[in-house]
């Protein structure tokens, strides 16, 4: 687990949302944000209160974004665990205008939790667990 959070090679698989105003609930789909060295792509459900409504017509809900400019500060943890904040830092790449900051406590046996901080949106937050990121092909 240590190499895989050092290196910012991992995938977050989430299975479990905590909505800051409504109940939490199990995923039934697959949602996950992969991190990597020079990417962070986000896919992930929303479930809550928006206080700017999305573009006339628009299909997109959730958070989902590809971002090649953020910072990643990763701090060990409680239990040797990590604390790593990650924020995007160019504003209207995709979708990630909206997101402030993302927070991921991961344990040292790969479970985590992340909490989502948005600009026009409640917080909310996942369970859910750590692995390696698959090779490409």
């Amino acid at each position: 687990m240590k190499a895989i959070v050092e290196a910012q090679n991992f995938v977050f698989n989430a299975n479990y949302v905590n909505p800051t105003r409504l109940n939490s609930r199990a995923l039934t789909s697959s949602y996950d944000l992969t991190v990597a060295k020079d990417t962070i792509i986000a896919y992930l459900p929303y479930f809550g209160v928006a206080t700017v409504a999305p573009a006339y017509g628009s299909t997109e809900g959730g958070i989902k974004f590809t971002t090649t400019k953020f910072t990643y500060v990763a701090k060990p943890g409680k239990k040797d665990g990590w604390n790593i904040t990650i924020k995007p830092t160019v504003k209207n790449i995709s979708d990630s205008r909206d997101v402030q900051s993302m927070y991921l406590n991961i344990s040292s046996d790969g479970y985590a939790s992340l909490q989502v901080i948005s600009t026009n949106r409640d917080p909310i937050s996942f369970n859910g667990t750590i692995e390696k990121r698959p090779e490409k092909k």
